[in-house]
């Protein structure tokens, strides 16, 4: 199992993305347009960066959903290798067979 604190400060960022989602969109629109005045976007980026950093989607690390691993992550079962290989070696997966020779 990974740290507690580091699982909880994943999902205190998952929830200021999802909190300044879409005002970081829209000042990104701003900012990126190319027909504003260039004073008006400026405004836009500084807002942008008063932000809180942890509200950038990028900061956000992919855990596993059962261990909180955050290497080996698999993004369609959103879970590690680890913990998908002990779900699949009891069954728990379906559709999943480990392979053996």
């Amino acid at each position: 199992m990974a740290k507690v604190s580091s699982v909880e400060r994943n999902l205190k960022r998952q929830r200021l993305v999802a909190k300044y989602a879409g005002k970081r969109a829209l000042l990104k629109d701003i900012a990126r347009n190319k027909d504003l005045p260039v004073e008006e976007r400026f405004q836009a980026q500084l807002k942008l960066a008063a932000l809180p950093r942890n509200s950038a989607e990028t900061r956000i690390r992919n855990r596993c959903q059962v261990t909180g691993r955050p290497r080996g992550y698999y993004r369609k079962m959103k879970m590690s290798r680890i913990a998908l290989r002990e779900l699949g070696s009891m069954g728990l997966i379906p559709g999943l067979v480990k392979s053996s020779w």
